[in-house]
């Protein structure tokens, strides 16, 4: 049973009537008092609940009714309806426990997908033996309990964000949450937030008419329609600027969008995918990301672990860019001593699984040999030339951030301070790069 609570009649009737023409049972009731009387005599599936029922509009009420039901039934999930007005309230419903929040006037679709990934997700149990992850390499305990989540919410509509080191793998979790879902067979959208100018950010995202600005010369579809029926990827989404945040909010708030130079509002449904290496609630106390925007998008959180925390995981990823490699370059098959595969775990990869797949491929394809010694990797890698002098593996005494460390001050001098070059040779991203010069006190002429 899916309880209603609101004091209009109206809207206490279109729900009844859309939830049971859905195939739910609804009991609709008007007061906060009777809302408190229904839970105690049964416990709901879940609770759709507006945040005033007298004249005020400070959502007090709400939010009051709100913590009295999660006392009363903790595991029940809770969507708030508030006008877009007051989306502020609604994030003080999401910080007091609230599942979701919908806008009036709501759209159906959109509520119903959230009422169905609400009652989805909160199941005890969940089938995961149809679910595939072919791309994802690895079976330490951090990753399994990444893809048993995965598993978890791949069917719903939820929506996601993950978080984690550069080159963690963020963006193969996002394809395996897309593979894995009824949206499978549509279009899955990539769109780097990070390389995206305030410019061209509508252009972008919701498309333009042909002379809507200066040098628009024909249509452009934009990324969020190209993801009609299917899933969009936001990558890098702690970059993107203040004002495009709020252009951005509000597709995402009620899937609708206006292309440039056409008033006429589009509908779109989309499932959203977010990633980020930023760490967004720090960056919403610093009022540089918008929490009304960062509760809308991590309903769902990820976060991967970096590669040092799953040093298990190292010799499958190794033996698989290996095979890779070869298959691509019409190589042998190539093996790595024992010695070869003990230091390639003790590196501290600031790279994560990107570092290690560039320096597997390099060293292969710069020796050309079929088994690869601990020498062979330390004239690829400048993570340990220092300590490296006699042909010793070892890397005791040292610890991960001064091998890390010391991995940047190589690089930056076989590279002469080329800090592109630096980023690459690491596998890290020039943003990650600039982040480690600043933890460190590195400085240099380019930085």
């Amino acid at each position: 049973m899916i309880l209603i609570v609101d004091d209009d009649a109206a809207v206490r009737y279109s729900l009844s009537f859309l939830l049971k023409h859905a195939g739910y049972e609804a009991l609709a009731v008007s007061r906060p008092e009777e809302a408190l009387l229904a839970v105690r005599k049964t416990t709901p599936e879940l609770i759709v609940m507006d945040m005033n029922f007298t004249l005020t509009t400070s959502g007090e009420e709400g939010i009051q009714l709100l913590k009295q039901v999660k006392i009363l039934c903790p595991g029940t999930p809770v969507i708030l309806i508030t006008a877009w007005g007051s989306i502020s309230l609604a994030v003080q419903g999401m910080q007091a426990g609230a599942f979701d929040f919908v806008t009036k006037p709501w759209n159906n679709l959109m509520l119903l997908n959230s009422i169905r990934t609400a009652l989805e997700l909160n199941k005890p149990d969940y089938e995961t033996t149809s679910l595939h992850f072919d791309k994802i390499i690895g079976k330490s305990e951090a990753l399994m309990r990444i893809l048993s989540t995965v598993s978890r919410i791949s069917a719903t509509s939820a929506s996601v964000l993950i978080t984690g080191e550069s080159g963690t793998g963020k963006e193969l979790i996002a394809e395996a949450i897309h593979s894995n879902s009824p949206r499978a067979k549509q279009p899955f959208v990539k769109v780097n937030l990070g390389g995206v100018s305030h410019s061209l950010f509508e252009s972008e995202m919701f498309g333009h008419k042909k002379g809507a600005f200066t040098d628009a010369y024909m249509d452009r579809t934009g990324r969020f329609e190209m993801a009609d029926k299917g899933t969009i990827f936001l990558d890098e989404i702690g970059d993107l600027e203040l004002s495009c945040q709020v252009k951005l909010l509000r597709v995402l708030q009620d899937q609708t969008f206006e292309v440039l130079g056409d008033s006429r509002p589009r509908k779109v449904d989309v499932r959203v995918v977010s990633a980020t290496n930023s760490d967004l609630r720090q960056m919403v106390a610093a009022r540089t990301f918008r929490e009304d925007l960062f509760y809308r998008i991590n309903l769902i959180t990820l976060h991967l672990p970096p590669l040092r925390e799953r040093k298990e995981d190292i010799p499958l990823l190794v033996r698989h860019f290996s095979d890779n490699q070869a298959r691509q370059h019409g190589l042998s098959k190539t093996d790595f001593t024992q010695a070869a595969m003990d230091y390639l775990c003790r590196l501290p990869y600031p790279g994560n699984v990107r570092e290690l797949k560039n320096l597997v491929e390099r060293t292969l394809l710069v020796t050309d040999k079929t088994l690869i010694d601990v020498a062979d990797l330390a004239e690829q890698t400048s993570s340990i030339a220092s300590v490296h002098k006699e042909g010793s593996a070892s890397l005791e005494g040292f610890t991960l951030n001064e091998l890390e460390k010391q991995s940047i001050l190589l690089a930056i001098e076989k590279h002469g301070g080329n800090l592109s070059q630096v980023a690459a040779t690491l596998g890290i991203s020039r943003a990650a790069l600039y982040r480690r010069l600043e933890k460190y006190g590195i400085k240099t002429d380019k930085s």
